[in-house]
């Protein structure tokens, strides 16, 4: 068989991408239909499903045996998820901002691009916005492998009421920017957990520089844009989104740092088949406490995925643990443990069951 011209391949792809546009609109047809069943159905018809959405993907991962990476098609798929659910409901989703934040790039990873997005200037504020109505869901970070759990994101998950109902993981690489790289640089700006995740690098290169710590590595951006003899450290987004020089790139001093981010919403999330479950419990002071806290899950052969202790906000030498195990508060054994562990703590907030982040 003789190799096909240059000019076949390409009338070949031509014909490929009619069919695929075509189904891609037959899909978007089903979404409509989807929308109205519910609409007419119920008035209060949920339209985004996580656990939905999660089995999707993983199928798509699963049977994927092309030339393409299991993210990359994953990333295709969620693209057109996001574009026909916006059909059904557009959503609006708070995140940390301004933009090109990390926060935004787990938002836009997770939810797709056909969603807008409000940006919050703390974590407090994405909270309030999604109590309030204001935003469908919201996103926020809740702990980074070098440096652990966000303490105001565990601070608003006790005092709020909002259910956690999904996650999403991003890998951090942190680039040094300023608006040009010829000048000295006299201070460094950055979010205070990019200084600790760069603090061996920027001790070897810049150790006479001024840290100066702000509410986000996108704001730091934005603000050496227009500083002279100022650098940020912030994301490659960032560093396109403002026009600004890299001076050096991936600075942070562990390889492989991940941030994991939590979806916030008013529903609970069915389960999806590989879930897991997130808790916030107060134990008794007493002896043996913290061994009646765990022993329930123990006996229910139930993985606990974290346990960090955490103190209880506003009181003075008294903590909370944050506990994330697998499976669904819907499934027998979590049931069962965490009515078992209902019983021997002060109090136990199941904070959401909800999948396991795909990819």
């Amino acid at each position: 068989m003789s190799k096909k011209t240059l000019l076949e391949l390409r009338n070949g792809i031509d014909i490929l991408d009619k069919k695929i546009q075509l189904l891609i609109g037959d899909r978007a047809q089903l979404a409509a239909e989807v929308a109205q069943v519910k609409k007419a159905s119920d008035d209060n018809s949920v339209f985004y499903r996580p656990e939905r959405e999660a089995e999707v993907l993983r199928s798509i991962i699963k049977r994927n045996d092309s030339l393409l990476k299991d993210k990359d098609m994953a990333y295709i798929f969620r693209q057109i998820m996001s574009a026909c659910l916006a059909l059904e409901q557009p959503l609006s989703i708070a995140y940390l901002g301004p933009e090109g934040t990390f926060t935004q790039e787990a938002t836009l990873k997770h939810f797709g691009h056909s969603v807008s997005t409000l940006d919050c200037a703390s974590i407090d504020e994405i909270f309030h916005q999604v109590e309030k109505g204001n935003a469908h869901y919201g996103v926020v970070p809740i702990e980074n492998s070098s440096n652990g759990v966000i303490g105001a994101t565990v601070d608003m998950l006790y005092s709020q009421n909002l259910k956690i109902c999904g996650e999403a993981e991003i890998s951090i690489q942190h680039q040094l920017m300023s608006a040009n790289q010829s000048q000295e640089i006299k201070v460094i700006y950055a979010h205070s957990q990019a200084l600790d995740q760069c603090q061996r690098w920027l001790s070897n290169h810049y150790p006479n520089t001024e840290l100066k710590s702000v509410a986000s590595n996108a704001l730091a951006a934005r603000i050496v844009k227009d500083e002279a003899g100022a650098a940020a450290i912030a994301s490659e987004v960032a560093l396109s989104l403002y026009g600004l020089e890299r001076i050096a790139k991936n600075i942070e001093d562990k390889a492989g740092n991940v941030t994991r981010f939590l979806i916030l919403g008013k529903e609970d999330v069915s389960a999806s088949g590989e879930d897991k479950t997130s808790l916030l419990v107060v134990t008794k002071h007493e002896s043996g406490a913290l061994f009646d806290l765990l022993e329930p899950f123990k006996q229910q052969n139930i993985n606990m995925i974290q346990l960090v202790k955490h103190p209880i906000p506003g009181v003075k030498w008294e903590y909370l643990f944050l506990i994330d195990i697998e499976g669904h508060k819907d499934d027998k054994k979590v049931n069962l443990a965490l009515a078992e562990v209902a019983s021997r703590v002060l109090k136990v907030n199941v904070l959401g069951s909800y999948p396991v982040a795909v990819l």
